[in-house]
């Protein structure tokens, strides 16, 4: 989004933001992997964690036209998404095999990116809002990780490029989506209620903390920490697990 005056609330840039959204995940996936299903500190790390996926999809719709090559964008996607698979199901299934889990979320991006390719590829109209669902029920088929959810944000976010007022009312409706979906899938009332709130949270830090900016130094450690920490965080994940039975 332009920012066209800073406040002296705008202290975040977008890599700090991401790392601060790494670290959130981190937390949901230690109370997945190694805390008591529906705990108290278990529900709280959860819900801290729904912070992460908003923000990749807010930061994958701002980037996109930034991006020098689509192209090795896509192949970075998919090639980091299948380096972190296995690590992914390995941490998170149960005993000492591995079984499949989902497909993880840097598959999810890489459908949303492909949201993004045709929105930018096609004219509005029919056709385009018939194969933007089925992209989205695609994340459904395949069992990716925020299945559903993350290309309805991308879509969202996508519609409200440019205009705070809309993004506002994105985030909005990407809290109420994540709520009711928290809660057609059986998660108790808090958890749906403390998981929106976390999406809420993201719209916060994008919307009020956020000066538009990029780190003035160390782009390019950023750039390979962000899809080096994905798989690497899972290995040791996995392995810990593995280790602990």
């Amino acid at each position: 989004m332009e920012q066209t005056q800073l406040t002296r609330w705008q202290v975040l840039n977008r890599d700090q933001i991401k790392y601060i959204a790494m670290f959130t995940m981190l937390l949901n996936h230690i109370a997945n992997v190694f805390m008591t299903p529906g705990g108290l500190w278990t529900m709280v790390l959860e819900d801290i964690g729904y912070f992460t996926a908003p923000v990749m999809c807010w930061f994958l719709v701002e980037g996109y036209g930034y991006t020098h090559s689509k192209k090795q964008y896509a192949l970075r996607l998919l090639g980091f998404a299948l380096l972190a698979e296995i690590p992914f199901c390995l941490a998170f299934s149960q005993g000492p095999g591995i079984n499949f889990f989902a497909l993880n979320m840097l598959f999810t991006l890489l459908i949303c990116f492909g949201i993004l390719v045709i929105h930018e590829k096609m004219a509005p109209g029919f056709v385009r809002r018939c194969i933007d669902v089925v992209l989205v029920l695609l994340t459904g088929v395949l069992n990716c990780d925020w299945m559903l959810l993350a290309p309805c944000y991308t879509l969202l976010f996508l519609w409200a490029k440019g205009d705070r007022r809309r993004a506002f009312v994105a985030f909005g409706w990407a809290m109420v989506l994540f709520g009711l979906f928290m809660r057609l899938n059986q998660y108790s009332l808090p958890a749906s209620i403390g998981g929106a709130l976390a999406v809420g949270t993201a719209g916060f830090a994008v919307l009020f903390l956020y000066n538009g900016r990029r780190a003035e130094k160390g782009r390019k450690f950023s750039q390979w920490f962000f899809y080096l920490f994905y798989p690497g965080h899972l290995l040791i994940l996995a392995v810990i697990r593995l280790a602990l039975l």
